[in-house]
């Protein structure tokens, strides 16, 4: 994805936040999902994904396949 396009998409995006002890991430859901940490801020670097890697991710923390001991 080029780097303007990464923008327009951003501009638009609807981020929110998801926290837990270790700290936060922002979720943007669009036509592709866009994941960057709230410590970051909203210049800081974003993991891009598209929305069936996403819903991959999804299932797989909730059927516990990234739990932590």
């Amino acid at each position: 994805m080029s780097e303007a396009m990464e923008r327009m998409m951003l501009e638009a995006a609807e981020f929110h936040s998801a926290c837990s002890v270790g700290g936060c991430v922002e979720v943007a859901i669009t036509e592709v999902v866009a994941v960057r940490d709230s410590k970051a801020g909203p210049d800081g670097p974003v993991l891009w994904f598209t929305r069936a890697e996403w819903k991959d991710f999804v299932a797989a923390v909730q059927t516990g396949q990234f739990a932590i001991d």
